[in-house]
Parts: structure tokens; sequence; C-alpha cells
């Protein structure tokens, strides 16, 4: 058993400071990937801190399988950590860094040597076991620190940036690493911090997502939880919007006409677009905003979809792709449209943009999201 819940944590640093963390309230499930992610100073690092041991909860409760771990200190708490920094003994050789943690435990020889054989098989590290942390690439250290956690068999693993300080080649390769071993390990629950949202939405059974500054006072830490997928199409609100996806949603402001269960007519930039949400909720006439992503927009002077017209104001070639920003009116913000890498088409030039219903989110002015009533086909 490795359920991991927090209910209602809090964490300060002082009595005279902001809260860091406000009413986290979330649960990591049996053998679940779960991956906190946010902005620089969201507080993702003092939650897994939390739940290591590493740092005290000001309040609420922490349990891990089932156990209240308040109070408890790390060594007690079933868990294993892999640290940004790769922290390894460097006059200690590979095989005597992964055996060192038990050996402090008094665990018999023959039992460490079968455990670190077992992980050096896992992490194709059994070629490297002489040799001394120097000897070996970033990635191969890092392996290494995960070996190390590996072997004490702990119920939860917890890794903090493990990737952050490897080049974009070794992150892609270590990343995949790390995927195999969850699919190898199975009954550990794993928790991982970055604030890479490529590694979130490739690695997470579940993605929580933390608020940053204000946010955190006026909504608590936890913005969205629930898996990769539901976070890219159903964000909760228009800071997940805007957090997750690479470019991020296109957010335009409008003014809502009318509400039905199905679908919702918005004003924006002298056009009016149906977005198929319900947002009978929302005041007619009041401000909102429309989300679409770059990648949901068609550019066609025919076809399904409201018309609204663009000027390209720039291109960016990407090989497999297009980045075309373009203005839709004066005072708005520029949008981004994802297109193939064949696009040719000239700065300056006039397009039509196409939407349609399925594609368009809508946000009321608090930045709510409004529930979508149909998606785009995956």
């Amino acid at each position: 058993m490795s359920r991991i819940e927090f209910n209602r944590v809090n964490k300060r640093y002082g009595p005279n400071l902001p809260l860091t963390i406000k009413d986290a309230t979330l649960t990591v499930n049996d053998g679940e990937f779960c991956v906190f992610v946010g902005p620089s100073g969201c507080g993702k690092s003092t939650l897994l801190r939390c739940v290591a041991g590493l740092e005290d909860i000001t309040s609420g409760d922490l349990s891990i399988a089932g156990t209240r771990v308040n109070d408890l200190p790390p060594a007690k708490r079933g868990v294993a950590m892999v640290f940004q920094s790769y922290a390894l003994y460097p006059h200690m050789t590979v095989a005597q860094n992964m055996a060192f943690g038990l050996q402090v435990m008094g665990a018999d020889k023959a039992a460490i040597a079968a455990k670190v054989k077992a992980a050096a098989d896992i992490l194709q590290l059994t070629p490297l076991m002489d040799r001394l942390p120097k000897m070996l690439s970033g990635g191969q250290r890092q392996r290494v620190a995960i070996g190390r956690a590996i072997v004490k068999e702990p119920k939860v693993f917890l890794f903090d940036e493990p990737l952050s300080n490897l080049d974009a080649a070794l992150r892609v390769q270590t990343r995949l690493e790390i995927a195999k071993l969850h699919h190898d390990l199975g009954s550990a629950s794993m928790i991982y911090v970055t604030h890479d949202q490529v590694e979130a939405m490739t690695l997470a059974d579940k993605i929580v997502l933390l608020h940053t500054g204000q946010l955190i006072d006026e909504r608590g830490s936890v913005a969205q939880v629930g898996s990769p997928m539901t976070l890219y199409h159903r964000p909760a609100s228009t800071f997940v919007a805007e957090f997750i996806g690479s470019p991020k949603m296109n957010l335009l402001p409008g003014r809502l006409q009318s509400a039905e269960a199905g679908h919702a007519r918005v004003e924006v930039a002298g056009q009016v677009l149906t977005a198929a949400v319900d947002a009978r909720a929302v005041p007619a006439g009041s401000a909102v905003q429309i989300g679409v992503r770059p990648e949901h927009m068609a550019v066609a002077d025919s076809g399904e979809g409201a018309a609204l017209p663009a000027s390209l104001l720039h291109v960016e070639r990407l090989g497999d792709s297009s980045l075309l920003y373009v203005n839709v009116g004066p005072g708005l913000p520029t949008m981004t449209v994802k297109m193939d890498g064949s696009v040719s088409r000239a700065a300056g030039s006039q397009l039509t943009l196409r939407l349609v219903p399925e594609a368009l989110h809508l946000f009321d002015s608090a930045g709510q999201a409004c529930v979508r009533t149909v998606d785009l086909p995956v």
C-alpha cells in the first residue's frame, strides 16, 4: 500500500509570512505516477519535502499507506528521494554508493548485494559498478542516484526536478528510463516535481498544477488535479489553460451575448463566435474570455467554423510545423496559430481564421472555465 493523502495541508515558514502551501487536498493512489508542476515559487518542491519529512507541516494532515506521518521522522516514512543534485559520495564506487544506505540501516550483506544487482540491472548500470562518480556522465550519475533509492524498496519514490541538470538529449533518455522504471516497479507510488510541462505531460498518470503568488491566497495552492489530457482539453481556469500547452492557449476578451445548455454566443473583435460550452451561470452581457489552442484553428477563406479576419505579423518555421503570429484587432493580444511546416505566407498578409465551436473554451470574468459540452475528437 502506497496511497498518499493530503488533507488541507498548509505550510508557512514564519508567523508573519504568507502561506507557501495553502489548503492542499489531493490523493496519490497506489502505484500512481503523480507530477507536481507549476511556475517558480508555487511550492511544488516544498510540498514534496513535506512528504519526505524534510519540511514540517504547519497544519493539516498527511497520510502514507493509511498512517498519519506528520510527526514521523523521514527514515520511518517508507519514502526514498532523488534530488536535483546527484549527491553521490565522490570517493565511493557506483556499487558502494548504491549500497551505503542499506549498510547504514544494518541490512544483511547478501541481501544488499542482491538488491544492488537487481537495481543495476533495471537501470543498465552493471558495467559501471566499479567506477567513481567523476568517471560517469550526468545521465549515468542520475541513474546511480535513482538506483540508491530503488534498493531501499520504498513505498513512495520522490523526485525533485531530477533532470534539470541534464542536456536536452539526456533529458529525453532519462525521462524514458524513469517511465520504464515506474512500469517495472508497478506497486510503488511516485511523486515527481518539475517546472517542465513536457515532462509532466509525458510521465504523469495524474498532474497536480499549483498556483503561484496571489492566486495561492485567493484560491489555495491546487489549481487543478487530473490526467494530462484532462488538464489539456478541459482546463479549469485561465491559469491552467495558459500553463498547460506549448505554445500556450490563445485568450481573447469578449462579451457573452447568450447562453443555452449546449452552446454560448460570444462577441469577439466584432465577430460572433459560438462555443460548445454551458455558460448559463454567466449573466448575459458579462465580460468573458474565449480560449483556443494554436493547433485547433484553421487558416481558410471558406469552410467550417466562424470566420475571424487576421493580419499575419510573423512566421516561425520549426521544420515539421510553423507558428503564425497574428493580430485580430487593435488592442487585442497577439494570437498563435500552429500549422504544418510547408506554410508559405508572408508577414503583412491578410488571412481568415476558422474556429469551430468544439475547439473553443470560455472563461468567466474571474477566469473560471465554463463546462465544455463537446470536445474535439482526439
